[in-house]
């Protein structure tokens, strides 16, 4: 499990490390434009959570593994749409993709 570690409160957030890659690209890709988006998703529990991913705020990403796991693009390029909405990224399930395009076709 990887773990998301926001603001200066240093409030965690963990995902599985293959979940924690595909934020993180979706995450750097809002940032590096100077963007603000609400990012939502259910607890273990059940519970709904919610964070204010704001360019001004301390943001790390800590994974537990050591290998780079392989990027699915069309979870990037739905998520990345998602952030851009009104109703901001909201956390679902990965969806099916081919597997024979490499990591690096995943770049956005």
């Amino acid at each position: 499990m990887g773990t998301i570690v926001y603001g200066a409160r240093q409030t965690e957030v963990t995902f599985d490390d293959r979940t924690l890659a595909h934020l993180q690209v979706v995450f750097s890709v809002k940032l590096r434009r100077r963007e603000s988006f609400l990012f939502s998703w259910r607890g273990r529990t059940g519970n709904r959570n919610a964070l204010w991913i704001d360019p001004s705020i301390p943001l790390y990403f800590l994974y537990e593994g050591s290998r780079q796991p392989a990027l699915n693009p069309r979870w990037l390029e739905e998520m990345s749409i998602a952030a851009g909405s009104v109703q901001g990224l909201v956390l679902g399930v990965e969806p099916a993709h081919d597997r024979s395009g490499s990591a690096d076709d995943a770049v956005m």
